[in-house]
Parts: structure tokens; C-alpha cells; sequence
């Protein structure tokens, strides 16, 4: 009995793994259209009704819904190269406060074009600020960027002298990286429920999309769409979804 119970937790293991390592890409054969049906743990991808990202228009105004409070503290970042994108990991400290809850920040990603449409309309690329909860929630500020001739970011200039070229590969940027650097002076926010942007696509993530934008130089741009082509997944369904603004 001991033997087929341990049997039957390797194969349950062996399941999840290979799960967790169904081969996605963002183009062909194993691209977002067939996302759901790769693996049976990405169902949500095809079946859920919650999906992220969408293009946000019709929004109503809900002025109960509070500014989110950002707690972030600069510090070292690794940057990695998933093959799929750039994913910028961050020490433990930094963290935001949005309806109440406190959600800590666990990396950063970023996407070319941007996930989120605004009336229809794309920009350029997308930073998202990934946050979890205590109990597991996870948070997503989302913020758009524009190319703008005049204006590089800083943050992005900090980071992209270190941009691992090759994929699996990674880098440690010692300067004090401050997450906050992402934000645009006006703050005012879109919200919705809706999900992970990559598989298994899982729902129960509440989004805040900033109304705003920031700059991004045209060699800053040029330096990401050089390694990624395209990093982003076509807009979902709304689904009668409420969007909200906070202002």
C-alpha cells in the first residue's frame, strides 16, 4: 500500500511539473490561440472568463475607490531573460496598499507592445508591478509607455545597461533600483478583475492600469524590440466585466 501510495504522489508530482513546464510562446504553434489546450492545467486560458489583458473603454467612475499607496525602496535588482521577456526580480521590503490590503512586490516584467488597450489603442511597451498578499492575492499595477524622443527614463537607463541578451541568462544591477521610478505624476487609476497574462492564465487577479503613461526613448525601445519582437497576448473578452476609475 505504502508503495502505491508513493507511486501515486511521483506521478501527481511528475504531473504538476510537466504542467509547470508545457512549452508556450507568444507566436505559432504553441502561441496564445492555443494556449488552453497545451495542458490541462491552462484550461483557464481558453475557458475563463476573467482574462487579462483587455482594452479598457467604458469605464464608470467610483469615487469610494481610494489611491493606492506605493511603499517602495530602492535596491539591487537581477534581471533575467526568460526567453520570453525581461523579468526584473526585487529584494523583499518594497509594497503597496490598495483597498485596505497590503501586497508586497515580487518582480517587475516588461512586454512590447503594451498588454492593455485604451480605447483601442496600444503604446508602445507595458512595465507590470507584480504584488501578492499575505494570503496569496496577487495585485498588478500595470504602466504604460510611450516613445518619446526627448525624454529617456531613468529607471530604464539604469536597467538596460544591463540587459541579458541570451535567454536563460541573467544580471545583477547593484544600483539602488527604486520601483517607484515607474510611476507617472498622475496616479489616477483603471481597476477590474481579471488575470495572469501568461499561463495558466489564472484568474482572481485585480488589476489597477494607470490613466497615464510615462517616456521611453527611442533607443531604450529599439534595445528591447531588438531581443523580443512581440511579448504580449491578444486582448480577451471583457465579459461584461466592470471597469472602474478612480477619478
Amino acid at each position: 500500500m505504502r508503495l502505491l501510495a508513493a507511486a501515486v504522489f511521483t506521478l501527481g508530482f511528475s504531473a504538476l511539473c510537466a504542467a509547470q513546464n508545457a512549452n508556450w510562446s507568444y507566436e505559432g504553434h504553441t502561441g496564445p490561440l492555443v494556449w488552453g489546450k497545451l495542458d490541462p492545467a491552462y484550461q483557464a486560458c481558453s475557458h475563463g472568463h476573467e482574462q487579462s489583458p483587455v482594452d479598457i473603454r467604458g469605464a464608470r467612475l467610483n469615487r469610494a475607490l481610494q489611491p493606492i499607496e506605493f511603499h517602495y525602496i530602492g535596491g539591487p535588482v537581477t534581471l533575467e531573460n526568460t526567453g520570453r521577456g525581461i523579468v526584473a526580480r526585487v529584494d523583499p521590503g518594497s509594497s503597496i496598499v490598495a483597498g485596505g490590503v497590503r501586497y508586497n512586490l515580487l518582480r517587475f516584467e516588461f512586454h512590447h507592445p503594451s498588454e492593455h488597450a485604451v480605447k483601442g489603442r496600444l503604446t508602445d511597451m507595458e512595465v507590470d508591478l507584480i504584488h501578492q498578499s499575505q494570503d496569496g492575492r496577487l495585485a498588478i499595477v500595470a504602466v504604460r509607455l510611450n516613445e518619446d524622443r526627448g525624454a529617456p527614463s531613468a529607471v530604464l537607463a539604469a536597467l538596460w545597461e544591463h540587459l541579458p541578451a541570451a535567454a536563460g541568462s541573467s544580471a545583477k544591477v547593484e544600483d539602488m533600483i527604486d520601483p517607484g521610478g515607474f510611476l507617472p505624476a498622475d496616479r489616477g487609476y483603471w481597476t477590474y478583475a481579471g488575470s495572469q497574462l501568461t499561463p495558466p492564465c489564472a484568474e482572481g487577479v485585480r488589476w489597477f492600469v494607470f490613466e497615464n503613461d510615462i517616456s521611453i526613448s527611442r533607443e531604450q525601445l529599439r534595445a528591447f524590440t531588438n531581443l523580443f519582437r512581440m511579448n504580449t497576448r491578444p486582448l480577451q473578452d471583457p465579459h461584461g466585466r466592470r471597469i472602474e476609475a478612480n477619478e
